[in-house]
């Protein structure tokens, strides 16, 4: 590859984030290679520009232009090894999508991801975000990933204990710009008992025998359950779940508890985790919507972008959300999404 002949220039990235956010990249460039990579870094060195690595743009607001070089990360690969009696290690390309994957392995039988189905994205940035659902976590069978160290100028191999994961967060998440994501390996078994300790999944299964059930039978049901629950970015741009389930200690959750009896939370490593989405919802935000962005009637953590709003309406609105919960609850509600743009 060229760089020079590859990069485009004021290229929109409307399409390229599901918030639907208009906004423009300066520079721009799809990767498909690790040599691709260090080609494009090495371009945007030269000319002094900044970088931002966009996988599926899922995870993000744009709250303005990008004023650098946008690395489009398409690095491909699906593929096993270390295959034995116990299980098997999935390979997977930063640029793969992240619910293919998951319909491929438990497709093969393999169990350990099928509870993160449908959860947008790309392979790349899964171990960024740690993304978890129904009782599971990236990190439960993360074995490594594969990334270029910009510091160092090496591509590293980090195994999950350097991941230094922990709720929705990772040593990526906490070094933005240091390390770019290549490959992940992900330990799966076809014997590892399956993760049913959701109310909502129980439900959905309980018609079905144990012994019966399957990674691709639970893949199916959580994907029933998120499409029951949440819009699809085609139709009503979002960028799923908006802020994290805050962890808070247990003398806290006992005040709020003894003010609001309802409060949702659970037992967190020695803490207790509060549903974000009953908070919000208590706020009186749940449905809400102005002429351009709003909450998801069905979703209390899903902020919609129904009428072209900007990044910016959006981020206003999250604020507003923030203070009226801190107000009402004390309590402090993290993003999830990455804010990027001038």
């Amino acid at each position: 590859m060229n760089p020079a002949a590859e990069v485009q220039e004021w290229v929109s990235l409307f399409g390229l984030n599901t918030l639907g956010v208009s906004a423009t990249a300066r520079y721009y460039i799809e990767v498909k290679s690790l040599d691709d990579l260090h080609r494009a870094l090495a371009w945007a060195q030269n000319r002094g520009c900044k970088t931002l690595v966009l996988g599926s743009g899922s995870n993000l607001v744009f709250s303005g232009d990008v004023d650098g070089l946008v690395i489009h990360m398409q690095i491909p690969g699906r593929y096993w090894e270390q295959v034995d009696e116990t299980g098997a290690t999935l390979v997977l390309g930063a640029g793969e999508n992240w619910h293919q994957a998951v319909l491929y392995a438990a497709g093969a039988g393999y169990r350990g991801i099928e509870n993160l189905a449908l959860i947008p994205g790309t392979a790349g940035a899964a171990p960024v975000q740690n993304i978890g659902a129904y009782g599971v976590e990236l990190c439960d069978t993360l074995v490594s990933v594969t990334a270029l160290d910009r510091e160092s100028g090496q591509t590293l191999r980090l195994d999950n204990a350097a991941c230094d994961f922990t709720y929705r967060d990772s040593v990526f998440k906490r070094s933005p710009g240091r390390y770019i994501i290549t490959e992940i390996r992900l330990r799966l078994s076809p014997t590892k008992p399956l993760q049913l300790g959701y109310r909502e999944l129980e439900d959905y299964l309980e018609s079905a025998a144990s012994k019966e059930l399957t990674a691709l039978k639970v893949a199916e049901a959580v994907i029933a359950i998120r499409r029951r629950k949440l819009p699809d970015p085609e139709t009503i741009p979002n960028a799923g779940s908006f802020f994290k389930n805050p962890v808070v200690p247990v003398a806290q959750f006992k005040d709020i508890q003894s003010l609001y009896p309802k409060v949702v939370g659970h037992p967190y490593n020695g803490a207790i985790k509060l549903a974000a989405a009953w908070l919000i919802d208590q706020c009186g935000w749940k449905g809400y919507r102005n002429s351009r962005v709003g909450v998801h009637s069905r979703q209390a953590l899903v902020l919609i972008n129904h009428a072209g709003g900007s990044g910016h309406e959006v981020l206003e609105l999250a604020a507003a959300i923030r203070a009226s919960v801190q107000s009402r609850f004390g309590v402090t509600l993290e993003m999830e999404p990455g804010v990027v743009g001038t």
